[in-house]
């Protein structure tokens, strides 16, 4: 095969938990009697609250193909590349096992932001019911010196406390705030998705929410800006080039001479510099996108230091389900299993 797949996974294959039926044919005509795929996929996802096994595991029970863990993008997964932050104190912010996805990438001193709370209790004083009754010094050990934004955490008012007291004090949580030390540490985010789809009838917020509330606090209290190190996660550039990376890979270890000219990104919203397919099982709603236009279609619902650019968000297919994508995209390149 000359093209390969990236499929996104929350609207195209499953809503939730529950697996979009489709996808089950879909995937049949993509592997052989003996379970081998027969074009390269990865599988690019925004979530970023589970290690890649757990994630492939999931999609094998859910598919019925065995998947490895070498066709699965996390948000998180372009981190493995930044390796001048793997030997420093990095603060984390998420859910699921944070320090074990941490160090899977190859970070050597992760701390999260339960961990900096017990250490400084003082810090977290919104919910009265969990402000200490008791005061004890705690020796304070550990200096972030950036932030790791893994995914939307479970307590926001925490989270969001906690990480702005480490960007005014340089890394000192518990200090004094410092405004003049501009810019601040280094931040690293993943998945800026404003919301996404799941078993509720409306979309959910997503870690493109928590972002948001965190920059416009900053902003609020220092007049500046949130800079950001790099931002990974569907729709970045820094994505779709590590998943070309997978891609390739796949190939070179089944040993497919012929190189890979074509990626077919299937999503719920397209923006990707390869040939996008639109599935209709997602976000997108064919009937909304043919009602008369009024003003909220005007609004702009990616992250604020990506460009709008209309040609980017127009697909260049559109389909039902992630089956007609399938075949669509074998009827395009003439590929007969």
């Amino acid at each position: 095969p000359s093209f390969g797949f990236l499929f996104d996974i929350d609207g195209v294959l499953v809503r939730g938990k529950t697996p979009i039926p489709a996808a089950k044919t879909a995937f049949q005509k993509l592997v052989d009697s003996q379970g081998q795929f027969l074009v390269p996929v990865v599988f690019v996802t925004n979530a970023g609250n589970c290690l890649r096994q757990k994630k492939a595991d999931q999609l094998s029970h859910l598919l019925g193909v065995p998947i490895s863990q070498d066709q699965v993008m996390m948000s998180h997964s372009p981190l493995r590349m930044f390796k001048r932050y793997h030997e420093k104190c990095v603060l984390v912010s998420g859910q699921g096992p944070l320090l074990d996805i941490a160090q899977d990438l190859g970070f050597c001193q992760p701390i999260t932001i339960d961990a900096l709370r017990e250490k400084r209790p003082l810090l977290d004083a919104v919910d009265h019911d969990r402000r200490p009754s008791v005061l004890v010094s705690a020796e304070f050990c550990f200096q972030p010196l950036s932030v790791v934004l893994f995914g939307e955490p479970v307590r926001w008012e925490t989270s969001l406390q906690l990480i702005i007291d480490v960007l005014l004090t340089s890394g000192y949580p518990g200090n004094p705030y410092e405004q003049e030390n501009y810019p601040h540490i280094p931040v690293l985010a993943c998945n800026m998705d404003l919301m996404w789809v799941a078993e509720a009838q409306s979309p959910r917020f997503g870690h493109g929410t928590f972002m948001v509330c965190l920059e416009n606090i900053y902003k609020k209290i220092t007049g500046k800006d949130l800079k950001y190190e790099a931002l990974m996660g569907k729709p970045s550039r820094l994505t779709y080039q590590y998943a070309e990376h997978l891609i390739r890979a796949q190939a070179l270890q089944r040993s497919w001479e012929q190189p890979i000219h074509t990626l077919y990104a299937l999503a719920p919203a397209a923006a990707a510099r390869c040939s996008s397919v639109l599935v209709c099982t997602g976000l997108y709603s064919p009937q909304a996108a043919a009602a008369p236009r009024g003003r909220a279609q005007g609004v702009f619902h990616g992250h604020r230091d990506f460009g709008f650019d209309p040609g980017l968000v127009q697909p260049d297919h559109i389909v039902p389900d992630v089956d007609a994508a399938v075949d669509l995209v074998f009827q395009l390149e003439n590929f007969a299993p």
